[in-house]
């Protein structure tokens, strides 16, 4: 099974594809999606959000500032208010 996570910025899609987990920099500390997690919204802080693509895999970091994630249905949702390309 794999998650649907979806990085979006004002300007643009940024990303959207099939992976393991990300771990999202929420304000309240870090938590990590997978997919059939419950679903939930948090504002997000500025920091790295964790891609992992397979199980057991390293992670690629994404620099991200400020934003929201919505964990539903379709998956993970992140919208940041700027990606450090």
């Amino acid at each position: 099974m794999a998650l649907h996570f979806e990085l979006v910025t004002p300007e643009r899609l940024v990303r959207s594809e099939e992976v393991h987990m990300v771990v999202v920099p929420g304000t309240e500390g870090e938590f990590g999606v997978l997919e059939g997690h419950a679903p939930v919204m948090s504002t997000i802080r500025d920091g790295a959000v964790k891609v992992y693509r397979t199980s057991g895999s390293d992670f690629e970091s994404i620099e991200v500032r400020g934003g929201f994630a919505e964990v539903g249905e379709n998956g993970l949702t992140i919208l940041a208010e700027h990606v450090e390309s």
